[in-house]
């Protein structure tokens, strides 16, 4: 299910909450949370009931397997090595073997054949969570959690198929807490009003802004260079946008239930070098590779050639991570390779004057993403030597007309401005879109440094993002980050 349809918001949220706090305040307390269990199954279940299984039977096993781990001090360190392989071969099967049988056929000549294997939603997300339970519980950092607890950690569903990665110390406590099981007034105006900003910057931004991309990446060897240049950018912001908006709904949908997630988006694209857009992108994702991989390989603590060697790993897995193809090989590779440049030469990149940083981290961001969405590096390298070559200043009108929205017939016949502009701007609209996409990325506050108060102006605004955004759901897109 997804939060940007009809069932969810008019339906299932509601259904959602009322069970939860009616339970509650009757004092049904472990029935309260067995009701959201069932319901993020349902979530979790909705469009291929065939991933319930996969989920349920990865929650009993991790969960019996940290009981013993738990209980047992003489072989803890031998079953934390069947965990983490259980999981990660569980990741392996489901996403990355028909990769791998492809290698192999292309480096041996082989014709074995591709299993097509469906990818469940969300398995890289409660995977990872589910290790690092594990890991904590073999260092001695949990309490004594129950099956019910434990379950609720891994599919709570504003958290469970795009995250944030979440760490059992920030959920699990707030589950307990007597405090958190009250309907709370200000928390539900909050996260309506977060609610309601991540399904404009989904439905009306990210959305919009992808039909351009759809364009482009279907007629990529075609395009000129400055459809590239505006396709390239149109992703950079489409990726923004629809990340940035799943995390304010999750943290948004969270507040309603009087949850606390943990900051995973900080308005990277503000970032002058790339060590500082690692630091504000999935920063829950940063964090579990840096305590559980990084840190293990020995993080800086074994000199400076060991320290990058580390980083790369990381930035390889980083990339792995995201999707099994070469494209994402590749991506993560180019980053942990900037990273580490970013480091050698930190000094002298700090004495640059900040807009340089800005623009060239900027630059760097933006090229790699062409990577990031490419189905192949054949087609990625075209993308970016179509980039570079200003071989044309032509741009077609599908580009243009592929971010056409209703609203703007509307405009267009209320406002003279509306029916004055485009007639005179080629491709106003997709221009004007991009603009309004720069504004809100350097210059708007995200959620997180907003000091929400629930006022008549933030409830108006509120109502407004959320009737406009429902009205436009006439085609429900997933979230790309759905895919990793």
């Amino acid at each position: 299910m997804l939060f940007n349809s009809y069932i969810f918001i008019l339906f299932f949220l509601p259904m959602a909450f009322a069970g939860y706090f009616f339970l509650n305040y009757i004092k049904r307390y472990r029935l309260a949370q067995l009701w959201l269990i069932i319901m993020s199954l349902w979530f979790y279940g909705y469009y291929n009931a065939g991933y319930l299984w996969i989920i349920c039977i990865s929650i009993i096993f991790n969960f019996l397997l940290s009981r013993q781990i738990f209980l047992n001090n003489k072989y803890k360190k031998m079953l934390l090595i069947i965990g983490i392989a259980f999981n990660l071969g569980s990741i392996f099967y489901f996403k990355y073997l028909d990769f791998f049988i492809e290698n192999v056929n292309v480096l041996f000549h082989g014709d074995f054949e591709l299993q097509h294997i469906l990818l469940p939603l969300g398995i890289s997300f409660f995977t990872f969570q589910q290790i690092s339970f594990l890991v904590d519980t073999y260092k001695g950092e949990i309490e004594d959690y129950n099956f019910v607890e434990y379950a609720l950690f891994v599919v709570f569903f504003p958290q469970l198929v795009a995250g944030p990665i979440v760490f059992h110390e920030e959920m699990i406590p707030q589950f307990r807490s007597i405090e958190k099981k009250r309907i709370n007034g200000d928390n539900i105006a909050a996260g309506l009003y977060i609610f309601a900003i991540g399904l404009f910057k989904k439905v009306l931004l990210a959305d919009t802004l992808g039909r351009a991309v759809t364009w482009g990446y279907e007629t990529v060897w075609d395009m000129t260079s400055p459809e590239v240049l505006i396709v390239s950018l149109c992703y950079t912001f489409q990726l923004y946008f629809d990340f940035s908006g799943y995390c304010d709904m999750a943290v948004g949908i969270g507040r309603l239930f009087n949850i606390d997630l943990p900051v995973n988006f900080n308005s990277p694209y503000r970032s002058c070098s790339v060590l500082e857009f690692w630091d504000r992108w999935h920063m829950t994702l940063t964090r579990f590779l840096k305590k559980y991989v990084y840190i293990p390989l020995g993080g800086n603590r074994k000199g400076t050639l060991r320290t990058y060697i580390n980083i790369m790993l990381v930035f390889l897995l980083s990339g792995l991570w995201h999707g099994a193809g070469w494209t994402f090989v590749i991506w993560g590779a180019v980053h942990g390779l900037v990273n580490c440049l970013n480091r050698i030469f930190k000094n002298v990149w700090d004495k640059v004057y900040g807009g340089v940083r800005w623009v060239c981290t900027f630059l760097f961001i933006n090229c790699t993403w062409i990577i990031f969405r490419a189905d192949s590096l054949e087609k990625a390298w075209c993308f970016i030597k179509k980039l570079f070559c200003m071989d044309t200043l032509s741009v077609r009108a599908e580009l243009f007309d592929s971010v056409r929205l209703v609203e703007f017939d509307f405009l267009e016949r209320k406002f003279g401005i509306f029916r004055f502009l485009p007639s005179r701007i080629d491709g106003f609209y997709i221009l004007a879109l991009l603009f309004i996409s720069f504004l809100i990325v350097l210059a708007g506050k995200n959620c997180y440094e907003r000091e929400f108060t629930p006022t008549w102006k933030n409830a108006v605004l509120t109502v407004v993002l959320l009737v406009w955004s429902v009205m436009s759901l006439s085609g429900v897109s997933t979230f790309l980050y759905f895919n990793f």
